[in-house]
């Protein structure tokens, strides 16, 4: 097709970079862009809008890819202009949607300054290959995401953020007992133990003393509820329902634990008719900030 079709034609401009995958090898947005306008001066394309997002592909529901398609089923333009394939979508039915318009003929032209595109059978076959291996890599870079945490959970190395009292630890790659948080998670540890103490309470004092979340955040009754049934603290790990033995340092014993466990569970046993009520009551929902 040469330039002087394309002038002729309606063409939008997609831009998109991901900001929660390791995409390092993609251009920047604003690299994106400036290669695309170059590209379409030396090839005579008549860009009429661009449309730029920063979101993942390898789910549907990107709102501007969305609008741009609808845009197309419109007829307001007729081809896009994309840096390659994978910007336009990681997913089998973005790239479906794709395929289907070049199809109905609703996109007659797709171009792409790293890949090469005809709206005849060989192309839109390509084209289909190009998806699938766009997906392929989203699909595989999940699995080896997964392995390793699995691999690291075998090894009893905490596979996330490190939580409350712990700290991220680079050097030996594990979580490594920040000591100025975990003395008041003891401490308010040992103070439920005793029974004599409700979350509220326990609430006010500790973090009278310090303790705070991340980014300074105060911590809530729920995030005390959650600390005291975390097992992380006396150093096991419990991942999506399974527990594995943790190479990191306890902040609690086992003893104090499961002290704890027992005062909460029998908080939570209704009283009986005209007993008076003293302890705390938690929300039914645990939420963990910090």
């Amino acid at each position: 097709m040469d330039n002087i079709n394309l002038q002729t034609k309606k063409i939008f401009l997609y831009a998109r970079k991901s900001t929660d995958e390791p995409e390092r090898q993609v251009l920047s947005i604003e690299a994106q862009m400036f290669e695309l306008r170059e590209y379409a001066k030396k090839e005579g394309l008549n860009i009429v809008r661009e449309f730029v997002e920063s979101k993942t592909a390898k789910e549907p529901g990107r709102e501007i890819f969305n609008e741009m398609i609808a845009s197309i089923e419109k007829n307001e333009a007729e081809g896009i202009l994309a840096w390659h394939p994978d910007r336009l979508a990681r997913n089998s039915i973005d790239g479906g949607r794709i395929i289907y318009l070049v199809d109905t003929g609703k996109i007659s032209t797709l171009k792409f300054p790293t890949f090469w595109f005809d709206p005849t059978p060989q192309g839109k076959f390509m084209l289909s290959i190009a998806f699938g291996q766009s997906k392929y890599y989203v699909d595989n870079l999940s699995e080896n995401i997964k392995r390793g945490i699995r691999q690291k959970l075998r090894n009893g190395i905490w596979p996330a953020w490190a939580p409350l009292g712990y700290i991220n630890d680079k050097n030996a790659r594990c979580i490594a007992v920040d000591k100025e948080k975990a003395k008041y998670i003891k401490r308010a540890f040992e103070m439920y133990a005793t029974g004599e103490y409700p979350l509220a309470q326990i609430r006010k004092i500790i973090n009278s003393l310090g303790l705070v979340g991340k980014k300074g955040k105060m911590l809530s009754v729920s995030n005390y509820q959650y600390m005291l049934k975390n097992k992380i603290y006396y150093g096991m790990i419990e991942y999506n329902g399974e527990l594995y033995d943790g190479k990191h340092e306890p902040i609690i014993t086992k003893k104090l634990f499961d002290s704890v466990q027992e005062v909460m569970a029998n908080k939570s046993k209704p009283k009986l008719a005209g007993t008076p009520y003293t302890g705390h009551i938690v929300p039914s929902e645990i939420c963990w900030i910090g």
